[in-house]
């Protein structure tokens, strides 16, 4: 199957303050939108692990995912992140 952009949203909820919210979106080619989360998570898990270890972050990875921004005060939902093709809008 030939690889697409896709955008991965994932809600985020901050550890602490349980009334603020919102979402992570990561972006990469995949060749599915089971692909892109598996992806996403992988280049999440990445950057996590390379902060925990006082580390530089990875950047982005084979396909152009990455995760930027991260905050160790906010929490990711994976078991609620969708994905699906990306459409750019600025086109």
């Amino acid at each position: 199957m030939p690889t697409r952009h896709f955008e991965v949203d994932v809600p985020i909820r901050h550890t602490t303050n349980r009334q603020l919210h919102g979402v992570h979106v990561f972006t990469g080619e995949a060749s599915s939108p089971s692909e892109a989360l598996r992806r996403a998570h992988e280049a999440y898990d990445a950057a996590l692990a390379a902060q925990a270890a006082g580390l530089e972050n990875p950047g982005k990875q084979p396909g152009g995912w990455g995760a930027r921004g991260l905050r160790p005060d906010w929490a990711l939902d994976w078991s609620a992140a969708k994905a699906g093709l990306w459409h750019n809008p600025y086109r």
